[in-house]
């Protein structure tokens, strides 16, 4: 009987950290191959698509213009729905005002149910007209998105495609601004 109560914690847990590192790691800032500005508005993010070398290592900043809080979460669409009931929580529990986050809330809540940390390194949640940084290593070809995964706002279409080895492009200003290696 132990032994099953045991698995019964064991292979969840055991599936997420697999998930997690079958779409990459947490970066090193010695090792940024680019950066890429991610602008962050109440119903879309700029770019709309983000094209990324295999192996690359790439630091987002991540600016939030928006007038609500919001998400900029990279992992697969399964991986977005199995973390969306987190946020919902989130919000029930008062910690996502709308326009703020109560951080002191989320601290305290945070030592009964790591989830309401929101800590994952593959993840940014800002306030309005506040800005962060995720460094992220794209070891994998899989299937990606960039989401805000705040109630409602994946369901509005808040998301960023990621494509992996897309045309191997590089992002530039003037890729940039000749719509080469981002949209």
């Amino acid at each position: 009987m132990k032994i099953f109560v045991f698995l019964l914690f064991l292979i969840p847990n055991l599936g997420f950290a697999a998930s997690m590192n079958d779409i990459g790691e947490k970066g090193k800032s010695s090792e940024v191959d680019r950066v890429i500005e991610i602008k962050m508005y109440d119903s879309y993010f700029e770019p709309t698509k983000i094209n990324i070398k295999k192996d690359e290592t790439i630091k987002f900043l991540v600016h939030n213009y928006g007038s609500l809080v919001h998400e900029f979460n990279i992992a697969t669409k399964k991986m977005h729905l199995n973390h969306q009931p987190e946020m919902m929580a989130m919000m029930e529990n008062e910690i996502l005002l709308g326009d703020k986050i109560d951080y002191e809330k989320m601290k305290e809540m945070a030592k009964t149910d790591h989830s309401m940390a929101h800590s994952h390194s593959n993840s940014v949640l800002l306030e309005p007209n506040k800005s962060g940084e995720i460094i992220w290593k794209f070891n994998s070809e899989m299937k990606l998105e960039a989401a805000c995964n705040v109630p409602g706002h994946y369901e509005s279409g808040m998301i960023a495609e990621i494509n992996i080895n897309y045309n191997c492009l590089l992002y530039t200003s003037d890729a940039a601004d000749e719509g080469l290696g981002v949209d």
